[in-house]
């Protein structure tokens, strides 16, 4: 029996010991966690990142005490008055049918968004954004804020036009995308030169670590146009691998935390973020937790950004 195509599964223990929802029961305008371990992996590759989701809703029970504290990264408590953060469980994931799991992903991101509701995706691959993004596009314009070690620009891979590494230009071929902001690239990936041409030919903003370094994250601010919603992508290799090591392949000279709190409160002032998706942690290749608490820390900014984009 295949799974279904919209229920979750219900998971112990929530992130931040919140209550739990199905997706097509979230109340209105509430923050929705959902776990995603994998959507459309390479033949030559496994689900990387599955035990993410899991690692992540551990590393958060030991915040739940603090979320009435101020939180000086988010100027006040995480969530504001009447906040609410739900978690919605894990989707299921079924490796001999790929088209089917990224259906499961697009229906549940539509009941989400039918619901008013600002989801917080736990990943998972890279892979899980695409329907997810595609379920955004199709309500509205929106803007793209990636960040990451790489520009995921890639036609296809193994003859996978789907997977992790085409994310970026699957989403440029969406209707509602109007802005893709990339932020962070740096070292050598998969993109060819001729990607890079390409991404930059379809107007994707491509704001390199070496321009970060030069001038600070006001280039990558001032480049998301205001008003317009936004869907944060981050993939986690975007941080410095000092900062978080739990990554596939960990390439030096990354943000810090500090960079991203202040990149994305400064996007936040200037656009509503609705959407926050959290992708490519490894905690297998972890050290001593550090990018647990990071990645979990990370989460919890998003659900916080997502809080406050949806009492606008």
């Amino acid at each position: 029996m295949s799974p279904d195509p919209i229920s979750s599964r219900a998971v112990d223990p929530r992130f931040l010991d919140c209550e739990s929802s199905a997706p097509e029961a979230v109340p209105q305008g509430a923050v929705a966690v959902i776990g995603i371990p994998a959507a459309t992996p390479y033949a030559s590759g496994r689900p990387h990142s599955e035990s993410a989701l899991a690692a992540i809703r551990h590393a958060s029970t030991a915040q739940v005490g603090k979320l009435t504290h101020y939180d000086f990264d988010l100027g006040g408590p995480l969530l504001p008055d009447g906040g609410r953060l739900v978690d919605c469980g894990d989707l299921a994931f079924d490796p001999d049918d790929l088209p089917g799991n990224r259906a499961r992903i697009a229906d549940a991101y539509r009941a989400l968004l039918a619901r008013g509701a600002a989801p917080l995706l736990l990943g998972g691959d890279d892979s899980v954004q695409i329907p997810a993004l595609a379920a955004f596009a199709e309500r509205g314009e929106i803007t793209i804020l990636q960040v990451d070690a790489h520009i995921d620009w890639r036609e296809e891979v193994e003859g996978e036009r789907f997977g992790l590494s085409s994310t970026m230009r699957r989403a440029s071929e969406l209707d509602g995308v109007r802005t893709i902001v990339q932020v962070g690239a740096r070292g050598t990936g998969s993109a060819r030169p001729s990607d890079v041409a390409e991404a930059k030919a379809a107007g994707a903003q491509l704001i390199d670590m070496s321009t970060l370094r030069a001038k600070g994250m006001a280039p990558a601010i001032e480049a998301v146009p205001p008003g317009r919603p936004v869907v944060v992508c981050f993939d986690v290799d975007g941080f410095d691998p000092a900062v978080v090591p739990a990554v596939l392949g960990r390439t030096p000279g990354g943000l810090t935390y500090g960079d991203v709190v202040t990149l994305l409160n400064g996007v936040a002032e200037r656009a509503p973020i609705i959407g926050f998706n959290i992708v490519e942690f490894v905690p297998e290749a972890d050290i001593d937790g550090l990018g647990t608490r990071t990645v979990c820390r990370l989460a919890m900014l998003g659900a916080g950004l997502l809080a406050r984009g949806a009492a606008c």
